[in-house]
């Protein structure tokens, strides 16, 4: 089966009318785990597909996040990042270099309440990656 037919029929699922912007929007989110901003799909996109505007890639992206395709990630204080892994995880952040990682497996808290309902859990840790690590090591030790 086609690629962009398996996208369609995944969006279906989840209630989403499948259009050629939305299903490479969805292709990128599956097969780019950067936890991406909106701008960085739109620049990805926009040569293969010149109709594309930023105002459609933030809209599919905002649709995707309310219908369960993609997970709105509020990591970084000045982008919103999208996740397509919709799986409960936690993420792992550098403070040199900005890269998300998710950290699947990780136990996240249940909450419960008998007067709330929780819908959704964002766990995050700072820190640095491995490769900013070895710099930040390296810088100490000349």
């Amino acid at each position: 089966m086609r690629k962009e037919k398996t996208i369609s029929l995944y969006l279906e699922k989840f209630g989403i009318r499948p259009s050629v912007q939305r299903i490479a929007i969805a292709e990128y989110l599956m097969k780019h785990r950067t936890h991406p901003t909106a701008d960085e799909i739109f620049a990805a996109l926009s040569s293969q597909i010149p109709t594309l505007s930023k105002t459609t890639v933030y809209n599919t992206l905002k649709l995707f996040a309310e219908s369960g395709v993609a997970t709105m990630l509020v990591i970084d204080e000045k982008n919103i990042r999208f996740d397509g892994e919709t799986k409960p995880h936690a993420h792992l952040k550098c403070k040199k270099c900005g890269k998300i990682m998710d950290v699947m497996g990780c136990r996240l808290p249940r909450y419960r309440r008998k007067d709330f309902c929780v819908l959704e859990t964002q766990v995050f840790f700072l820190g640095f990656c491995e490769e900013c690590m070895s710099s930040i090591n390296h810088n100490i030790n000349n």
